[in-house]
């Protein structure tokens, strides 16, 4: 049961319509968890500022991708699983390290694993990770500032979960091939 409207930019409050045309223009398309934050542009707003400094920092594409499945996963969201590994799939990461982050367990790349690792810890440990958790992120090539940047991505797809979550936001069509639940 969806308990909020899907909003479209004609619908929304007036304050929610900027961002939401663009995000219609990045993603060429109304997702469904931006339509439902669209009611209350305080959340809307909010999570676009983070989503845009989330995604201007420095991981690429394919590391963006293993943090946010991974939080999807950790948070059990249906929604952000779906969408985040029709992402993966689609920006090149290996179908079989989708599965693997969707049935909770690490990627087999050393530096993937070592991201979801931290990602999935964070979210745990509610932020007290260990200095063995930092020390394995560190080892396998990131950098100690990058921990804070790890921070930021779980902030922003967290807000994405909790919002589908609660809000019972439905999958669209176009992730429906990667549907998933918490029991898989």
């Amino acid at each position: 049961m969806h308990r909020f409207n899907l909003q479209t930019i004609e619908s929304a409050p007036e304050k929610s319509r900027p961002a939401l045309k663009a995000l219609e223009e990045r993603f060429g398309f109304l997702p469904n968890v931006m339509a439902t934050m669209a009611n209350n542009p305080v959340l809307l707003n909010g999570f676009v500022s983070s989503f845009g400094s989330f995604h201007a920092g420095s991981f690429d594409e394919i590391e963006k991708q293993v943090l946010l499945l991974t939080n999807a996963v950790t948070i059990k969201c249906p929604w952000t699983v779906a969408a985040h590994s029709t992402f993966a799939i689609e920006d090149g990461i290996a179908a079989s390290e989708v599965k693997a982050i969707r049935e909770g367990r690490l990627p087999r790349d050393p530096k993937y694993a070592a991201l979801s690792a931290l990602t999935k810890a964070l979210i745990e440990t509610k932020g007290n990770v260990t200095d063995a958790d930092i020390d394995a992120f560190v080892s396998a090539g990131y950098s100690k500032a990058q921990i804070l940047e790890v921070v930021t991505g779980v902030g922003v797809s967290t807000m994405a979960a909790t919002t589908t979550n609660m809000a019972g936001t439905p999958i669209e069509e176009r992730f429906q091939p990667q549907a998933w639940s918490a029991a898989a």
